[in-house]
């Protein structure tokens, strides 16, 4: 399938998946948006998918929204583009896969709010990260005053929500907005490496639910979750891949995984 704004690539079981406006340092437009939702939903729909890697070409991550629509550039009374997929798209937090924003370069606005939607993220340390909203005159978006006091604690969100203030990746990583710092040009093959271990090592449909879980852990009490993972751990427990786990850690070898997350995700809501 071919994209316009992105591009797609798959080997080993990792999907990479590069925002590909390097000419413009891969600020965001509708189409992106689109294309974005809908190789999600690619990587969510194949279990020869084990991960995915959201990264940038060039030297940034994502500038931003391209402002080229100059005043009317957050116009919200302008129509969206309908969406040309079949697929109903999804967004990074919504994928049944680990997925890992390699933050090669600048993040500003939806460069970082959409890479927040990511599981992990790895950061270039001189990138120039800023949630800059409230200094073009909107908010942040994408869930980011739930999720970010989450990460980062109240305070913290506060101040880089409200200030709109640019830091660099390895105060991002300080902060606990980035698992780790790394030199630009290390940042997408650590991503890959660490993708790449999930991938070989990690039991999918184990990896899927213990996800959902995370996420929907920004809203439950301790009662709630404790109740929901004991009733997955009491499934997930009986199945091929908890008896393929033990044994391959036995016996010294690489695990041979059974389930597949499309075929056997756990039953869901959980209480």
């Amino acid at each position: 399938m071919e994209y316009e704004t992105i591009r797609f690539d798959v080997a080993e079981r990792v999907a990479t998946v590069t925002l590909n406006r390097p000419e413009r340092m891969n600020a965001f437009v509708p189409l992106m948006g689109d294309e974005l939702g809908d190789a999600m939903a690619r990587c969510d729909e194949d279990d020869g998918i084990r991960a995915v890697v959201v990264t940038g070409a060039g030297r940034a991550f994502c500038a931003g929204a391209d402002l080229g629509a100059g005043d009317r550039s957050f116009d919200s009374g302008r129509e969206p583009a309908p969406s040309r997929r079949e697929r109903r798209p999804l967004e990074p937090w919504q994928v049944r896969k680990p997925v890992i924003a390699a933050i090669n370069g600048h993040a500003i606005g939806v460069g970082i709010t959409y890479a927040m939607q990511c599981d992990i993220r790895f950061v270039a340390q001189d990138a120039k990260i800023a949630f800059a909203f409230v200094r073009r005159g909107v908010i942040p978006e994408l869930a980011s005053h739930a999720m970010l006091p989450r990460i980062v604690g109240f305070s913290r969100a506060a101040d880089l929500l409200l200030s709109g203030r640019t830091v660099l990746g390895t105060e991002a990583a300080d902060l606990g907005l980035a698992s780790r710092s790394l030199p630009a040009t290390e940042v997408l093959a650590h991503a890959l490496d660490y993708a790449h271990d999930l991938a070989s090592n990690t039991a999918p449909v184990s990896v899927a639910a213990a996800k959902r879980l995370l996420w929907e852990g920004i809203n439950s009490t301790v009662p709630e979750m404790h109740r929901r993972e004991d009733a997955l751990f009491r499934q997930v427990g009986r199945e091929a891949d908890a008896v393929e786990g033990v044994m391959s850690f036995v016996e010294k070898r690489a695990p041979a995984w059974k389930l597949s997350p499309t075929a056997d995700y756990p039953d869901w809501p959980v209480e």
